[in-house]
């Protein structure tokens, strides 16, 4: 029996796969797809040189300059996008690999209720400190999910959900850099402030990881503290990685409730979440094989630190000298709200 075609299988839906089709796509996206990928895996070659900066932040800083210092042409402008978004959210998926279920369960029931507080508190203060200094809400929430999670991912992944279409993608990049200069200030803070309260190096280590925006400038943190304090920081911060998922669920069920202006409903989850999680239950069940999981390292920052990079060349500095005082008052009083909720439960748990 032969399968027939439907109605809506057109002679036009056909011409769209079609190889001529396909090879038009890719000379349209591949410029700047490449162009992004390129600078990627350069910025992974400079930051082991920089400590406390990843290559995501060498990414970001490469496009900002890039788009200040020259116009870049038009052609670049459909890969840049297709790397903004959705290389963004495979690596958002990847990063999925770097958390076994095992390794947070080993913190124990207290570190791990200390970690939910330092998220679930950092992200509703920081929220209530935004309207109290006046910042307008998107700022305000991408900030919160920054500096409670996991820096410039957190703020690319719920920029993803609350402004799909970059219709307000200033904001995404005052949010990291925000991240950007409050976590490298606390690359210092942390091991200097330890010494002061005479912190034991492990006790140290769980504050940093419960407590400083990046992954990078926790390892930079970590290494500073010496004494055992490097692994345990780790460990706790990708707790909070893990949490990146609920959180980024909550704001897509708010965004559907809210609907959108084109009468659309986004999705209850955003698939990208669920592939993150996909990929935590596959690192914590399945003894993957030392070489994929340093693949999948390697993969997941070289598209995150392409997806930076996208993002940077949409900044133009003087709208961003344009935004005032108030959200870097906002960023110093969440990063001080965090590191106090993360210091006070060390210090509770013992």
């Amino acid at each position: 029996m032969h399968e027939t075609l439907s109605p809506a299988a057109s002679p036009a839906d056909l011409r769209d796969h079609h190889p001529s089709r396909v090879a038009g796509d890719l000379r349209r996206i591949g410029p700047g797809l490449l162009l992004a990928l390129g600078v990627a895996g350069g910025s992974m070659l400079l930051a082991p040189l920089l400590p406390g900066v990843s290559a995501l932040v060498v990414a970001i800083v490469v496009g900002i300059v890039l788009a200040n210092a020259v116009p870049l042409p038009e052609v670049l402008a459909p890969g840049l996008s297709i790397a903004s978004k959705r290389l963004l959210r495979i690596g958002i998926v990847l990063l999925g690999l770097e958390v076994a279920l095992g390794d947070l369960l080993a913190l124990g029931a207290p570190m791990l209720l200390v970690v939910l507080a330092v998220v679930t508190l950092g992200i509703l203060g920081t929220v209530g400190l935004g309207r109290l200094l006046g910042v307008e809400r998107g700022l305000t929430l991408l900030i919160a999910c920054g500096f409670s999670i996991c820096g410039a991912a957190a703020v690319a992944a719920a920029a993803g959900v609350t402004d799909p279409e970059d219709e307000h993608e200033e904001r995404t990049i005052t949010a990291i850099a925000l991240v950007v200069l409050c976590g490298t200030v606390m690359i210092a803070a942390v091991p200097a402030l330890a010494a002061l309260l005479h912190l034991a190096p492990e006790t140290a280590g769980l504050w940093a990881g419960a407590t400083i925006h990046e992954v990078a400038q926790v390892v930079a943190a970590g290494g500073a503290l010496g004494g055992g304090a490097l692994a345990v920081a780790v460990v706790v911060k990708l707790a909070r990685v893990v949490l990146l998922a609920p959180v980024i669920a909550v704001l897509g069920v708010q965004q559907r409730r809210a609907g959108r202006t084109d009468g659309t409903r986004p999705p209850l989850v955003p698939l990208f979440v669920l592939g993150f999680l996909a990929m935590v239950a596959l690192r914590s069940l399945v003894p993957l094989p030392t070489l994929a999981l340093e693949a999948g390292s390697v993969l997941q920052t070289l598209l995150l630190a392409a997806a930076m990079f996208a993002l940077g060349t949409g900044v133009r500095l003087r709208r961003l000298v344009q935004v005032g005082g108030r959200p870097f008052a906002l960023a110093a009083l969440s990063t001080l709200l965090v590191a106090g909720i993360g210091l006070g439960g060390v210090l509770l748990v013992g």
